[in-house]
């Protein structure tokens, strides 16, 4: 799998945490641990250099944008949800 489907498979679990969130928290849940599961998965997989501090990075800023409870319609969000959405549109091409 190319680091664009990977990331992109992040992204949709990252779009199903901030539909989610607030509405049915358990889903949410499930939706971050699985984001947490596949950026895991990616950084494993990844050999080294720029590519693993980004996702490294990716990581952190969604773990402290989830813990710090923001509420979904924060322009965080919509930033991280843009960041990965574009990963998945490369790979669809």
């Amino acid at each position: 799998m190319t680091l664009s489907q990977q990331l992109g498979n992040v992204g949709s679990e990252v779009s199903r945490m901030i539909k989610w969130r607030g509405k049915d928290d358990a889903i949410a849940e499930r939706a971050f641990e699985r984001m947490l599961e596949l950026i895991d998965l990616t950084l494993q997989s990844q050999v080294g250099g720029s590519r693993l501090r980004e996702i490294a990075r990716a990581r952190e800023v969604l773990v402290q944008t989830w813990q710090s409870q923001v509420a979904t319609d924060n322009p965080a969000w919509e930033s991280l949800n843009r960041y990965f959405l574009q990963f998945a549109l490369i790979s669809n091409n």
